[in-house]
């Protein structure tokens, strides 16, 4: 998710960095002795504005890299060019929470790891050979100042989880509110569309019965109403899965299920399913995995998951499922040894009409989604491509 996608994050963006790039430039030009020094610090000054106004722009990796690196180089350069100035020690401490503003992971780590190299060096740098010559403020209290050091990047961790987790909770949030928008939109379609286009299907498809039934129709022509007749079932099941998804909750019909005789009649009724793909079925249920839910809407939901597994798997490879008690959950696992998804296709799932079946309208899927947030449950997919799919759906459990 990226940061600037809103002009007012841009802008707040803009206004810190021209402050900060201004600071810079004082300290470049305002009492500063003419030298070598002047020009290195003033080239630094340079590529780290251009990294900043650019960033916004070009959010990529290599560039949050590249601020990251030259911002560390600019903060050691001001200590080893100005040894006098004990500012510069401070600005050491704080190379890591560059970091934390673009919300890296790996970079914040990479940076804090490497910033704890470099003081270390340069502290046994100072206290072996320099002896207080050049740096007489950091050797006249080396102790002191190592122990401050490391109380800022204790603070800059902390600082770093903290936030970190925060980002995590607000995708996963937003992801939630992407998830019941979809929900949302879809049922209001079905509960459009659906019944107006049932109507003229149920008039073509009595008049095809009928003149199927004709003996004074050619049989050349009759050949063809098998065909029609099933394209239109087809285009009926698709509209009841519309329906389905838009119907209200029947919170009077939930009832404690349990979930080990659900998922074996699930398997039963699709075990000639997967011998016909050349799939087998291996199932494993803890005993009192009980959940609060319409035992219909479970075993619909467990029957399209387990249908998709065993579409999804290679031929000769067995479909793993697995229901366990976990604190105050059950976790039904399935895992299948197929094609797999991409970190893209797995975002997608639970999208209307989207499917990876060529004639698919991925309406399965949402039908799933509703059924386990219609029960307080969630759904997860994990997977890579060629390395399978494993899918894991959580419902509060039921005590007895």
């Amino acid at each position: 998710m990226r940061e600037f996608r809103e002009r007012f994050h841009k802008r707040n963006y803009y206004t810190v960095a021209v402050v900060a790039i201004i600071l810079m430039i004082i300290g470049v030009i305002v009492d500063n002795p003419a030298g070598s020094g002047v020009a290195v610090h003033g080239i630094m000054v340079v590529i780290i504005s251009v990294c900043l106004l650019l960033y916004p722009t070009h959010e990529r990796r290599w560039l949050r890299s590249i601020t990251v690196l030259t911002v560390s180089l600019y903060f050691y350069a001001l200590f080893y060019m100005y040894p006098g100035t004990w500012s510069a020690f401070v600005l050491l401490c704080f190379v890591p929470a560059l970091s934390i503003l673009f919300f890296d992971k790996k970079l914040f780590y990479s940076s804090l790891s490497l910033n704890i190299f470099f003081v270390a060096c340069m502290a046994m740098y100072i206290g072996w050979v320099d002896k207080g010559r050049t740096y007489s403020f950091f050797y006249s209290d080396i102790p002191g100042n190592l122990v401050n050091f490391v109380a800022s990047q204790i603070i800059l961790y902390f600082i770093f989880y903290l936030t970190n987790g925060r980002i995590k909770k607000q995708r996963m949030y937003y992801e939630e509110v992407q998830q019941a928008e979809r929900m949302k939109t879809t049922g209001q379609l079905a509960a459009a569309v659906a019944h107006e286009i049932r109507n003229p299907l149920t008039v073509v498809k009595g008049f095809l019965q009928y003149y199927s039934q004709d003996e004074n129709l050619p049989k050349d022509y009759k050949q063809n109403f098998s065909l029609m007749l099933n394209e239109l079932d087809t285009a009926e099941h698709v509209i009841s899965q519309f329906l389905s998804i838009s119907k209200p909750e029947q919170t009077d019909e939930v009832d404690r299920v349990d979930m080990e005789q659900i998922l074996r009649d699930v398997t039963e009724l699709l075990s000639m399913y997967g011998i016909l793909h050349d799939n087998s079925i291996e199932l494993e249920v803890d005993e009192q995995c009980l959940i609060a839910a319409n035992p219909m809407e479970v075993k619909q939901l467990f029957v399209n998951l387990l249908k998709n597994a065993i579409e999804a798997s290679d031929s000769g490879e067995s479909v793993s499922v697995k229901a366990a008690r976990i604190g105050r959950d059950v976790f039904i696992t399935m895992t299948d040894h197929g094609r797999g998804m991409t970190k893209e296709q797995v975002d997608h799932l639970g999208t209307p009409f989207y499917s990876l079946k060529s004639k698919g309208t991925g309406l399965g899927l949402m039908i799933c989604y509703n059924i386990v947030e219609r029960y307080d449950g969630h759904i997860h997919f994990e997977s890579e491509p060629g390395e399978g799919t494993t899918v894991t759906v959580r419902f509060p459990l039921v005590q007895q």
